[in-house]
């Protein structure tokens, strides 16, 4: 599950790209998130489920995050290539793996995937990757780690998909705003509808379904250790799909952090309860 759902949300990633110069990155996130709650509802047969107090404030923080994520992270592929900015987002779920560890050893995990991040920059150098792209990355980054907490939150006290519709539902109104302003008329075009469709089911529907059935499987480490492979499965959709070519340094970068993600998200902590 959670290896089909990398491929999947990188190649929809990818598909997203090719409808920037159309609808900019918040059209297609609108367009994401919009096709991928209409693919949920209808295998749901059209009925949200009905939450009160905590269960709707969790639904509603990780539908938050959901929005905050896809707008930081598809304006950062606008400026970066797809492993690139895949490596640099995955500081978040990194971060969070060591702060939830009391092992001194993770502070050597943190020091190789910090080096493979200066090394991938240049150390934000003018021959480096774009800052403002690398901030957005970092961005995103921080909101994967907030959707890793509330979709096993979700996971847990909503059954079914019923959690997962109802967040990218509220994702889809948050983000619909800004991506409506940026994509405009282009939005209904029927060639960037199809496109839109295929990205919501690609990059959110099918993943995030996969995703959140696997985290009620798989204690968190070993999940986090399987989604660090990523940042090397982005770089290879991207040079496969978008033909976008990467430097022996920046293959090594992309290695160090993948590397320094499986070690410390190995040592993370104890297998998650799960409920019965």
């Amino acid at each position: 599950m959670v290896l089909a759902s990398v491929l999947s949300v990188q190649s929809g990633a990818a598909l997203a790209t090719t409808l920037f110069d159309r609808v900019g990155p918040a059209g297609a996130v609108f367009l994401r998130t919009l096709f991928g709650a209409l693919i949920l509802l209808a295998l749901g047969r059209g009925r949200l489920p009905r939450l009160r107090g905590e269960r709707l404030r969790d639904v509603a923080v990780f539908g938050a995050a959901l929005a905050a994520m896809n707008l930081s992270f598809y304006a950062s592929i606008d400026r970066l290539p797809l492993g690139v900015a895949v490596t640099i987002e995955f500081v978040g779920p990194l971060g969070l793996a060591i702060f939830g560890s009391r092992r001194r050893r993770d502070v050597l995990w943190a020091l190789l995937a910090a080096a493979g991040i200066v090394l991938l920059s240049d150390g934000f150098g003018d021959g480096g990757i774009d800052p403002l792209g690398a901030a957005l990355a970092l961005l995103a980054g921080c909101f994967w780690a907030l959707y890793i907490v509330q979709g096993a939150r979700v996971g847990r006290g909503v059954p079914g998909l019923g959690g997962l519709t109802g967040a990218l539902v509220f994702s889809t109104l948050l983000v619909a705003p800004l991506g409506i302003a940026q994509g405009g008329s282009e939005l209904l075009a029927p060639g960037v509808l199809l496109a839109g469709l295929a990205v919501g089911a690609l990059s959110s529907a099918i993943p995030y379904g996969l995703e959140l059935e696997a985290l009620r499987r798989l204690p968190h480490a070993v999940f986090g250790v399987m989604m660090s492979l990523e940042p090397a499965l982005a770089a290879l959709v991207g040079f496969v799909a978008l033909s976008q070519d990467l430097a022996a340094v920046e293959v090594v970068a992309i290695g160090l952090v993948v590397v320094a993600s499986a070690g410390a998200l190995r040592a993370a902590g104890a297998p998650a309860p799960r409920d019965a």
